[in-house]
């Protein structure tokens, strides 16, 4: 062996252990106990998801920034919206955000197939599909996000509710969005999603 593969060992063996350590102590404390969400959250390294020099803070318990406005959300948020959603294999599932790789990897350990566009993307001609996860918080729900989502399809994010952000659960009912507001949760608000100006006299 030489001492590159070395090296790369010790790195993995690190990093598996740094994530182990943010399963028991940041999800299963929380109760997100699910077996397969588990294995999903071990078998997606996190900090390929930052920046070189955030690194070392990947598995902290809090959000991470990525720079340019992005922001990496705990990855309680992520465990909570993945229990909420019970993603399976014959799920098509949709993310929508910025940054999203690290939900959408997570998501691919969980379903069928995972498309992710950025929220600043064309995610609205995407088409239908039953799961649709949307990586931050909405403070105004656009009218084109129903119909992306298949009949009888959910929609797991956040929503901003008077500075608030709490993780919610839509269903798509007879072509309308019904949405359950689950519990708070600490999620990014998207600036695509942000509320339009209002004026006042």
């Amino acid at each position: 062996m030489t001492v590159v593969e070395e090296r790369a060992n010790v790195a993995d063996a690190g990093s598996e252990a740094a994530r182990r350590a943010m399963i028991d102590s940041q999800l299963r404390v929380s109760g997100i106990n699910d077996p397969a969400i588990l294995a999903a959250f071990l078998a997606v390294p996190r900090e390929d998801f930052v920046p070189e020099a955030r690194r070392p803070v990947a598995y902290a318990d809090r959000a991470v920034a990525l720079g340019a406005g992005e922001v990496l959300s705990p990855a309680l948020t992520y465990g909570q919206m993945l229990t909420a959603a019970l993603p399976t294999a014959a799920d098509r599932v949709l993310v929508i955000g910025a940054p999203g790789g690290y939900l959408a990897a997570l998501a691919k350990q969980l379903a069928a197939t995972v498309t992710l566009v950025a929220a600043t993307g064309d995610w609205a001609n995407a088409g239908e599909h039953s799961l649709v996860l949307v990586d931050g918080a909405i403070e105004e729900m656009p009218a084109a996000l129903a119909d992306v989502i298949a009949a009888d399809g959910r929609l797991i994010t956040g929503l901003v509710e008077r500075g608030v952000t709490r993780l919610a659960l839509g269903r798509k009912v007879e072509g309308a969005l019904a949405l359950t507001v689950l519990a708070e949760a600490d999620f990014a608000p998207l600036a695509a999603f942000a509320a339009r100006p209002k004026w006042s006299f």
